[in-house]
């Protein structure tokens, strides 16, 4: 399992149901992304997508890019499919999340779905709530961390 990584991508939306759009920088506040319309959803307030499983859908002929699904974490070498409820992930110098849900039923009007027939959001989508906040910047490091 590997437990470290690179945050490639931050990505923010105003609107629920929309995809999102990568910025440089963002804090992640005791509610989720800073500007994001997922902030403040109880346990999903942050949703990560490994590279990996983008590339997934980019081997099924799909253009996607950083973003568009949903996602407000784009990570890469850390092992998303191997975390489970409970495991906390550090981001950056300061933030700690806490895995608190493993995919998520796609909603109605997938564009991705409709397109390709598939989505790796419900299944390898992670969300976390946030345990301590801190800015993030695209190239901070991503790491699998003890609750001890």
């Amino acid at each position: 399992m590997t437990t470290s990584g690179i945050l490639l991508s931050i990505n923010i939306s105003s609107e629920k149901g929309e995809k999102k759009s990568p910025i440089d920088r963002s804090f992640i506040t005791e509610y989720g992304v800073e500007g994001d319309a997922h902030s403040g959803e109880g346990h999903r307030q942050v949703s990560l997508l490994a590279d990996e499983s983008i590339d997934k859908m980019r081997g099924k002929g799909v253009d996607i890019n950083y973003g568009d699904f949903a996602e407000n974490l784009t990570v890469k070498g850390i092992d998303l499919m191997s975390v489970a409820v409970g495991q906390r992930i550090g981001v950056g110098e300061a933030v700690v999340l806490e895995v608190s849900q493993i995919g998520k039923e796609c909603h109605e009007g997938c564009a991705i779905r409709e397109q390709v027939g598939d989505c790796v959001m419900p299944r390898e989508g992670v969300f976390a709530k946030v345990i301590r906040g801190g800015e993030v910047k695209v190239g901070d490091s991503i790491r699998l961390i003890d609750r001890s």
